[in-house]
Parts: C-alpha cells; sequence; structure tokens
C-alpha cells in the first residue's frame, strides 16, 4: 500500500539540546486500544464468491461457498465477519438450510451437527446489498462508481485492510490464508478483473451479460482480494513466460505505457534482489477512482487513475517509484504477509525500501541516496510533528493508523541501516529463506529474527529493541579539535535525545571519515554510551572530518564547524555531505567567502539536489549579482532546480521581476516550474496581474497543481491590497 508521497525536502538539522519541546508531539498514541492477533476456530481453504450486479439501482447479489477445516472438536458453530450487506439463507454441503444470525458485524451459523478436529465441510451463504454507491475516497468494499470527465462507469471492490467483509463473508484478518475464486456477471460491454489467472469467460446473449471466472489457487488473505469491472482496455506485455497486463480507461491508452513500461524491468529486478521468482501466475495492473496510490493485491494491483499522466508531466511526475512500491508487494506482503496488523514493516517498510532500491539501481547512487534522505526526512516530520512510537506497535483504533510515516519511511530506513549492519550478501540471503520459509503463508517481527539467525549466525535482537520496538532515534551533538602535537583527531559524540518517552541510548556503528592533503582515513567506531570520545591518528591537520560516512544512521545531529571546512566539504563530499554543507553555509551567509561558494554551487555542483540545496541557502537574493544568478538557473536543466530559483526570486518581492515570471510560465515546460512561477507573481505582483492569475488558474495539470498555485497567488495579492 502506497498512499503516501514523501517530498525530498532536506530538513534543517534540529539543534540537540530540544528534548520534548522541539517535537510538537500532539496525538497520544499510546491511549489507543491495546490489540492482540486474532484467535481462530477454523482454517478457511477456499472462497468461492459469485456475484451479479444491478448498476442503476445500486444493489449486488451474492453467493458465497467457504470450505473450511475445523480447529477444535466439538465443532458446531462459527461465526464469520460479515457487513454492508444482508444475509438471506445459509445452506451446508447437502443443501439443507442452516440457522444462523447476522449483526454488529458478524454472522454466526449453526450447523445442526457436531465436527471433530481436522474435519472439512462447506457452507453457502447468500446475500445482498443495496446503496453501493462510491461516495468517500477509498471505499470499502464494492461501489458503483458513476461516470464522469476523468473515468467511464466503473464497478470496484476494495478489501484493505478489513474491507474484505463489506462484499463476501469471510474470516477477515491476515493471519489467515485461503485460495479464492471470484465469479463476476457483468454487463456484455465490461471485462472483470480479480485475483489469479482467468478460468473462462462465458457470455450469455439474451442478458446481455458475460461471467469472468478467476481462480487464485494459491493461498492469500481477504484483504488481498479484489475485483474491478468496467469498459477496460488492456494492454499486454510480459517478461518471458509471465503474462504482465495494464488495465486503462479507454482514454488513457496513449499515455498508459509511460506509466507502466518499466514494469518487466522491475519485476526481474525485484526477483534477482529478493531471491525468489514471481509467485503469481500473472500481474495485472489497473486503474480505478478514489484511491491517492496504489492498493496491492495478489496478482493484480490497483493504481489511483492519477498514475497516468501525458509526456509533459511524467518528467515532473513519473511513476515508476509507485509501480515498484505495488510490485514489491507481491513478495512483502502478499506471498508473505504480516501475521497481524501490528507487524505492518513487513509489508510496507519492504515495500517502500524495495522502490527506494529501484530507484537507486535504475537512476543510479546519487539518486538513490537523495530518495533515502527523502524517507529519513519524511519520518522526522512525523516524529516532530504528530508523534514517536515504535515500528512493531500494537496499539491502533482501526488498522489504517499504523500505515505512517513510521511504517513507511521510517521502516525504510531502518531496513537499510540492518542491510549495512548485517553486510549485503547475509541479508541478501536472510530476506531469500525469510520468503522461502513462510512463503504463502504468515509472519511476524520475530520469525524475521529468527530467520536471520538462522542464514548469518548473528543475533541482532539488540538492533531489533532498539529500532523496531522502541521509539525514537538519536539525536547527536558532534565535535572535535586537532591534537597537531599528537597528530590526531580529538573526536566526541554525544547523544541528546530525550530518553524519558521510551526512546534508548542507542547501540550502533559509525563510520567516520578524515580528510586530509594526503587522501581520506576511515574509521568504523561503535557507539553504546550517552557521551563518547575517540582518537584518530592522522598525519596532517585535517580538512574536513566526516560524522555517519556512508549516510547510514537514521538520525538528526549538530556538527558545529569552521566555515574554511563547510566550504571545503561543499565541494568536495558526497551528495548528501555536500546538501548539508549548503544548509549550514545558509545559517552564516553574511560572510562573503560563504555567498560565493553557495552561488559557485548553484551554477556548477554536477548534481540537482546540491544546486537545489545551494538556492535554497542563498535564498531571497541580496544584491544584483544573486538575482542575476537565480535568473540564470531559472533556466537550469532540472524542474525543480528552476523552481527552487524562482521561489527565492519570488522572496525578495521585487516588482521588477514579475514580467520575469509570466516570461517564465508561459515557455517552462515543467508544471512544477510553472506553480512556482504563479506563486512568485503573487508575492510580487498586484491587483494588474489577477487576470494573468485567474486565466492560469483554469488550466489543467497533475493534482490540479497550477490552479492551487495560481489561487494561492491571487489570496496573496488580495490580501496584499488590502
Amino acid at each position: 500500500m502506497n498512499k503516501l508521497y514523501f517530498s525530498l525536502l532536506l530538513l534543517t538539522q534540529v539543534l540537540a539540546d530540544g528534548g520534548d519541546k522541539l517535537y510538537g508531539r500532539n496525538i497520544d498514541v499510546y491511549s489507543r486500544t491495546l490489540q492482540t492477533e486474532r484467535s481462530r476456530e477454523f482454517d478457511a481453504i477456499h472462497y468461492r464468491i459469485k456475484l451479479r450486479f444491478d448498476e442503476d439501482q445500486g444493489m449486488f447479489w451474492g453467493e458465497t461457498t467457504i470450505t473450511l477445516r475445523t480447529l477444535n472438536d466439538g465443532f458446531e458453530k462459527f461465526s464469520l465477519d460479515a457487513e454492508k450487506f444482508v444475509v438471506s439463507a445459509v445452506k451446508d454441503q447437502s443443501a439443507r438450510s442452516l440457522e444462523f444470525r447476522q449483526g454488529n458485524g458478524r454472522i454466526a451459523v449453526s450447523l445442526g451437527q457436531t465436527y471433530d478436529y481436522g474435519d472439512q465441510l462447506s457452507v453457502t451463504l447468500y446475500y445482498f446489498a443495496e446503496d453501493c454507491g462510491a461516495s468517500t475516497n477509498f471505499p470499502l468494499g464494492l461501489s458503483f462508481v458513476e461516470a464522469n470527465e476523468a473515468h467511464p462507469r466503473l464497478i470496484q471492490a476494495l478489501s484493505f485492510p478489513n474491507g474484505a467483509r463489506h462484499w463476501f463473508p469471510c474470516y477477515d484478518h491476515p493471519n489467515d490464508k485461503a485460495t479464492i475464486e471470484v465469479i463476476a456477471t457483468v454487463r456484455e460491454d465490461y471485462k472483470a478483473l480479480s485475483n489469479g489467472r482467468l478460468i473462462s469467460v462465458t457470455e450469455d446473449v439474451r442478458n446481455k451479460t458475460k461471467t469472468f471466472h478467476w481462480l487464485q489457487d494459491r493461498p492469500h488473505s481477504t484483504y488481498l482480494t479484489m475485483l474491478a469491472a468496467g469498459p477496460y482496455l488492456v494492454i499486454e506485455d510480459s517478461l518471458g513466460d509471465l503474462a504482465i497486463s495494464y488495465w486503462v480507461y479507454p482514454q488513457d491508452v496513449e499515455n498508459a505505457r509511460l506509466s507502466f513500461c518499466q514494469t518487466p524491468e522491475i519485476i526481474e529486478f525485484f526477483t534477482r534482489e529478493f531471491g525468489y521468482e514471481y509467485p503469481w501466475d500473472k500481474y495485472d495492473q489497473i486503474t480505478i477512482p478514489g484511491i491517492g496510490g496504489g492498493a496491492e493485491c495478489t496478482s493484480a494491483t490497483l493504481l489511483g487513475q492519477g498514475v497516468i499522466h501525458d509526456e509533459r508531466a511524467d518528467k515532473d511526475f513519473p511513476s515508476h517509484k509507485l509501480i515498484a512500491h505495488e510490485a514489491a508487494h507481491q513478495w512483502w506482503g502478499d506471498l508473505v504477509t504480516l501475521r497481524d496488523w501490528g507487524h505492518t514493516w513487513i509489508n510496507e517498510s519492504f515495500g517502500t525500501y524495495s522502490d527506494h532500491l529501484y530507484i537507486k539501481h535504475s537512476l543510479g547512487a546519487d539518486e538513490g541516496a537523495v530518495d533515502l534522505l527523502g524517507k529519513k526526512n519524511a519520518y522526522l516530520r512525523e516524529a516532530h510533528n504528530r508523534y514517536m512510537r515504535p515500528i512493531v506497535f500494537h496499539r491502533w483504533d482501526r488498522p489504517q493508523q499504523n500505515f505512517d510515516s513510521h511504517t513507511y519511511p521510517k521502516g525504510a530506513a531502518v531496513i537499510n541501516m540492518m542491510r549495512w549492519i548485517l553486510g549485503d550478501k547475509p541479508f541478501r540471503k536472510t530476506i531469500s529463506h525469510f520468503l522461502h520459509k513462510h512463503a504463502y503463508g504468515s509472519a511476524d517481527t520475530h520469525d524475521f529474527m529468527t530467520a536471520i539467525k538462522e542464514m548469518t549466525g548473528q543475533n541482532l535482537d539488540w538492533f531489533f529493541e532498539q529500532w523496531f520496538f522502541s521509539p525514537g532515534h538519536p539525536v547527536f551533538d558532534v565535535s572535535y579539535r586537532w591534537d597537531d602535537s599528537n597528530k590526531k583527531v580529538e573526536l566526541k559524540i554525544a547523544q541528546t535525545q530525550d530518553t524519558s518517552g521510551r526512546t534508548p541510548i542507542f547501540k550502533t556503528p559509525v563510520v567516520i571519515a578524515v580528510v586530509t592533503a594526503d587522501g581520506k582515513k576511515t574509521e568504523k567506531v561503535w557507539l553504546e554510551e550517552k557521551v563518547e570520545k575517540f582518537d584518530i591518528v592522522c598525519d596532517k591537520a585535517p580538512l574536513m572530518v566526516r560524522f555517519d560516512e556512508g549516510n547510514f544512521l537514521l538520525k538528526e545531529w549538530t556538527f558545529e564547524k569552521t566555515t574554511q571546512e563547510l566550504i571545503y566539504q561543499s565541494k568536495h563530499d558526497d551528495v548528501i555531505g555536500r546538501m548539508w554543507a549548503a544548509s549550514e553555509l545558509g545559517k552564516i551567509k553574511e560572510d562573503t567567502s560563504v555567498v560565493v561558494a553557495l552561488l559557485e554551487m548553484a551554477r556548477n555542483d554536477p548534481f540537482w539536489s546540491v544546486r537545489r540545496a545551494a538556492i535554497e541557502g542563498l535564498g531571497a537574493p541580496m544584491n544584483e549579482e544573486g538575482t542575476s544568478v537565480l535568473k540564470q538557473k531559472c533556466f537550469d536543466r532540472n524542474s525543480r532546480v528552476r523552481a527552487a530559483a524562482l521561489q527565492a526570486l519570488g522572496d525578495s518581492r521585487q516588482v521588477e521581476l514579475v514580467a520575469f515570471f509570466a516570461e517564465r510560465f508561459e515557455k517552462d515546460k515543467s508544471y512544477v516550474a510553472q506553480a512556482e512561477a504563479l506563486k512568485s507573481i503573487g508575492k510580487c505582483g498586484d491587483g494588474s496581474s489577477a487576470g494573468f492569475l485567474q486565466n492560469a488558474a483554469k488550466m489543467t495539470s497533475p493534482r490540479n497543481i497550477l490552479k492551487k498555485a495560481a489561487e494561492k497567488a491571487l489570496k496573496q495579492i488580495s490580501s496584499s491590497v488590502n
């Protein structure tokens, strides 16, 4: 599941002495209900779901046969989850009517006889539902979607996380897996998609319907079951013998391949990376309205219709990261599923880490590094503004509450640290072993901890205790002095995080790099105490001392450096170090040499994120040279750099720049840069710009980015005039 997008904005490092006062924690997650893994009275083996629909009346009729195996002696009654529909009859495998009682989201069935442990039986439930219109975003269960400009008329069924019970009776919890059939009768001009492989399509000419029979013959959890039907066009693709298809609205066929074209490469990459062949019969991706990202379902991923866009929008809003995230779930979440919602990281942290791996693979190490930084910062924003909790967390009122920035980006960053500590080969052996051992089953965090021990011999219980079972992250205050007489760097590292709220003092390795005129020397040291001191011997005075070389740690830190060292770092460090140096230099712009260095970075750094960081460090230009450089950067080859330059120029509030912003809006091919040009008109313009902005607000754009920017600019002009 990937309902959230996390920006790549670099957070200014927080002062180390902050404690709780720096964290705007306004949600008490520990007041939520303590949950435990659900107990089962039977093992569901197979669901056979037959459905027919009346879209005009907003109704559907269902017939679900559940085959189950008893888990205790004296088995004479059982219950299923059942919401949003009315059960009209229940029959056993001999077609005898059974007594039942429905209420409070459950249906209790009396079998009329007693079964022993391990007996297998089947029960069929007949039911109907009314008023199934899709009235909210991400509507759980089955709904009918009316046509509009963006999409045709559709039928869709969403099951994540507890919506399967809204369209078929079932044991609706992830710790039970069953095979499933979906037999859907729809209009003759529709195609219907579900999990598994297509068994048959039969046509009823008299009733003008078609019946699609799908079979998922490998067990999965109920929340991974899907159905979507409508006048879809299917674009066929493949990876060897694996059928890959993209189900899209007719009007989206021309642009669909822009979004989906990397799917075969993504699946091939993950097959190698995870050490496990793609585990299902086929892979479909289908667009639906009402969701913003995606919802993984076994062999058939649901994607929000915004995933498809034209070639121009693809430059600013590429979909490959989302496609990779959802494809990774075919292993992490679908093949092996969290046993209970407290272990969401098994699904989502691995899904998010996997999309990072694909970005690194497809776009290079620097893009991967910036992507990982964005994930870290997304978590830090939540830690500062909402709450901190353990990644493995068993307090929630709704399962969705665990699908947050702790589960997605923090978990991904923690997995990356785990891989670093274990080593690449041991880590990959571990995940392959884990997937094979628990394939088509459910697992929890302790199962993964055991897999590490089984495959590597290493005990990482200490790592899981602080990173998965405890909240928070380390906050470091780093300093050093050069001892010229003894030729050594004396390093001091203090952990200053507030430990009163369950956050520990962290045990962790960290790599220290010392750069001198003779080259670079690195040492890995272990931190275990609140304050640690280390001596690093080197023959010459350091030009730069680097804390966390390789950027492995999820952390906040302060590291006071001289202006000379920061300028050196801004030219010679890796991408993340150069970005950090630009941010630090931006705090001391009164120094002329700093401004010169930032201007040089903005002009010439080879990587876009560093050029952008330099522009953000410079801020609004203070003189003609600064204005000139920023105007040049409005023509940078990267749209995110152009947007940063337009924003900084707008912050200068120079009225004479309005015409320049209008020109850039007209000529720039990036929606992101255009939006920033509009916002800068709002900062610098007056009432005479209103007509221009009103026309811009009428333009269509992905995510309505231009409309929102124009409206913001109009509001700013209005408030300044008044």
